[in-house]
């Protein structure tokens, strides 16, 4: 037997309201209602102020449904993480006062309810399911990683930096001739230029550039007169 309450309709943080709702919880139609989408939960009532509340992280699928050949009219399909009956409501009160838990996966056996609001106005679906949307994204998953939560090394942007440096500082650098220029001391300067003094005779392999000396010349003639 589904579970209905003596609630009061939200009356803060309603995003969307549908009367002449019919809801329909695992096959079983509950009559027609209001349904209320709003900010803390999603909760349905009927004609006599009875009704139910689903939190939105109870919530694991939501979706429009057109498919008449699994249900006989259109419909917001709502998946929930637990039973809406009268022994569902036992257990919990029963698991409340148990502090040791389990992570055996038959216990989860047997914990979906569907759920399905089928309202008079078939062109109210599409607003019901983006106001969910909207209702939803506000009750993230506690058990959802977050890049905050992140406990692994941190990077140090700085080190990694100076690291970058000593790696290149074995790493030859090349200059251009006027950049090579400006890296010179004083003293380089004038041995660079002494250098290129003495190679201005000479073209590659030792070939001399200039004119011959006249004591090349003399001994030419004397070689020659011989």
């Amino acid at each position: 037997m589904v579970v209905l309450k003596s609630l009061h309709p939200p009356s803060e943080g309603v995003r969307l309201q549908q009367a002449d709702t019919t809801a329909v919880v695992d096959r079983k139609r509950l009559g027609s209602g209001t349904l209320f989408v709003a900010e803390a939960h999603l909760s349905w009532f009927d004609g006599s102020g009875m009704g139910f509340c689903l939190e939105y992280p109870s919530i694991s699928l939501h979706a429009v449904s057109r498919d008449l050949s699994a249900f006989p009219e259109e419909h917001l399909y709502v998946m929930v993480n637990a039973k809406l009956d009268d022994e569902a409501e036992a257990e919990q009160l029963d698991k409340a006062s148990d502090d040791e838990e389990s992570d055996s996966d038959d216990e989860d056996l047997g914990t979906i309810t569907e759920i399905r609001f089928v309202p008079s106005d078939k062109t109210r679906l599409e607003p019901l399911f983006s106001s969910m949307c909207d209702c939803q994204a506000l009750h993230p998953d506690p058990d959802d990683v977050h890049t905050d939560d992140y406990e692994g090394e941190e990077y140090d942007v700085e080190e990694a930096e100076q690291e970058q440096g000593q790696v290149q500082g074995d790493v030859p650098v090349f200059y251009s001739y006027e950049e090579g220029l400006s890296q010179l001391t004083s003293e380089g300067q004038a041995t660079l230029e002494r250098l290129e003094g003495m190679l201005a005779q000479y073209h590659m392999a030792g070939v001399r550039n200039d004119q011959p000396s006249a004591q090349f010349e003399d001994e030419q003639r004397f070689c020659t007169a011989d």
